[in-house]
């Protein structure tokens, strides 16, 4: 699992601060909310919540931001995980989770005006819906986290669905 937090303006200048929760293998995010003030205390509790039926991850990687204070470690290891921190400055040790908040950014928040901490969440959930049943990854051989089912070309036309609130399309066939 990775852990990271990003930011994103609002319409009003605010700063909305969001925690992911990533799965390495299947690139699957876990978790995600938004905060405002976020604190160690409430990122220790946000992940208690991402894991709450069943077992944590073995390993935690984060990096080194101050967020992850001693409340946070010591939920950690309540947990039974092992953090492993990043080298200081070095986004690049944690690609996976870089990897989809560049996708977030791209794909979705650079089109976009958020207005409030409501509104980022509703776009957040219609994203990671798309990216998790019909967004394509390379390193999963262009299926989705969630796999998507292959219809034969003998099953009708092929037509265009909206995601994202139009920001993507999907495709499937129609039954003939």
């Amino acid at each position: 699992m990775a852990i990271d937090f990003f930011t994103v303006p609002t319409a009003r200048l605010r700063v909305l601060f969001v925690l992911v929760v990533l799965a390495h293998d299947r690139r699957r995010v876990i978790y995600f909310n938004v905060t405002e003030h976020p604190t160690a205390e409430r990122t220790a509790q946000q992940l208690v919540e991402a894991f709450p039926w069943e077992s944590p991850p073995k390993y935690l990687l984060r990096d080194r931001d101050a967020i992850y204070g001693n409340r946070f470690r010591i939920r950690v290891r309540s947990l039974g995980m092992k953090e492993r921190p990043i080298a200081p400055r070095s986004p690049w040790q944690n690609p996976y989770a870089e990897r989809v908040i560049g996708s977030i950014r791209r794909e979705c928040l650079d089109h976009v005006i958020v207005l409030n901490e409501r509104h980022l969440k509703r776009i957040l959930r219609g994203y990671f819906a798309y990216y998790h049943q019909w967004r394509p990854h390379r390193s999963l051989e262009m299926d989705s986290p969630d796999g998507r089912p292959i219809h034969p070309t003998e099953q009708g036309e092929i037509i265009e669905l909206p995601a994202v609130h139009g920001l993507h399309h999907y495709y499937l066939r129609r039954a003939a």
